[in-house]
C-alpha cells in the first residue's frame, strides 16, 4: 500500500519510513508525486494534520498520512506550538534547502533562548500528532499523539537530529537528542511513540500487518 507523506522534510521522511518499516507500506514523500505543500493555518496539530493529510490524499488519489509536531514550552504557554518550525519568523532561503533549514533552525533555537533568559521553569515537550487517512473523504482519520518531555537547555548540544534537538535535554537518557543515536531517537521519541499507537491502529481499521 502507497502511504504519501505530507512532507518535504527528508528527515521525517527517513523517520517514518524506519519507523513503519515493519508494515507493508511504501511511504513516499508528496514530493516525488508533484504535490504542493497545504496551508498549515489551524491553532492546533491535529487540525494542521487533518489539513495535510486531506491535502496529499486527494492530490495523490490514494492513502496520505501527515505529522503536526513542534515543541511545548510549558513557561510559554505552550509556545512556540505549531509555529516551531519558524518561531522565529521565515529565514531568507538558500539555494539549498537543507541549508536554509539549518539556518532557521539556528534562528528558532535562538529566539527560544533570547524567549527563555531568566526562566528556571524549563520544562517542555515534544508532541506529535500523526493523521492518516484512506483518502481525502475517508470518515475514519486514524489519529495518534505522542508527547515526550524534557527540559530546555541553556545552550545547544549535539550535532545530531534537526529543530530544537540540540536545546532539548532528555534527563533519563542523560543526553539531548541531539546526542542520541537515530535508533535511539526512533524508539524514544514523541514521533515514536505516536507511530507505535498509529501502528495498532492500522492493525485494527486497516487489516495491516
Amino acid at each position: 500500500m502507497r502511504l504519501v507523506l505530507a512532507s518535504n522534510n527528508a528527515k521525517k521522511l527517513a523517520e517514518l519510513r524506519a519507523l513503519l518499516a515493519d508494515l507493508p507500506l511504501e511511504v513516499v514523500a508528496q514530493s516525488a508525486l508533484g504535490v504542493t505543500e497545504a496551508d498549515e493555518p489551524h491553532a492546533t496539530f491535529i487540525e494542521n494534520a487533518l489539513a495535510k493529510a486531506r491535502h496529499a490524499a486527494r492530490a495523490s488519489g490514494g492513502a496520505a498520512i501527515a505529522d503536526d509536531s513542534g515543541l511545548c514550552v510549558d513557561a510559554l504557554g505552550g509556545a512556540p506550538g505549531v509555529i516551531s518550525a519558524h518561531y522565529a519568523g521565515v529565514v531568507e532561503p538558500l539555494p539549498d534547502r537543507e541549508a536554509t533549514r539549518r539556518r532557521q533552525d539556528a534562528a528558532n533555537n535562538a529566539r527560544l533562548l533570547q524567549a527563555l533568559a531568566g526562566v528556571v521553569d524549563r520544562r517542555c515537550a515534544f508532541v506529535s500528532t500523526l493523521v492518516a487517512l484512506r483518502s481525502a473523504d475517508d470518515p475514519e482519520p486514524l489519529v495518534a499523539v505522542g508527547r515526550w518531555p524534557g527540559e530546555i537547555l541553556p545552550a545547544p548540544r549535539g550535532d545530531g537530529g534537526f529543530g530544537y534537538d540540540p536545546l532539548m535535554w532528555i534527563a533519563g537518557e542523560s543526553a539531548t537528542v541531539a546526542e542520541l543515536a537515530p535508533e535511539r531517537k526512533n524508539a524514544i521519541s514523541h514521533r515514536g511513540r505516536a507511530v507505535t499507537r498509529l501502528r495498532e491502529l492500522m492493525r485494527e481499521a486497516w487489516h495491516l500487518g
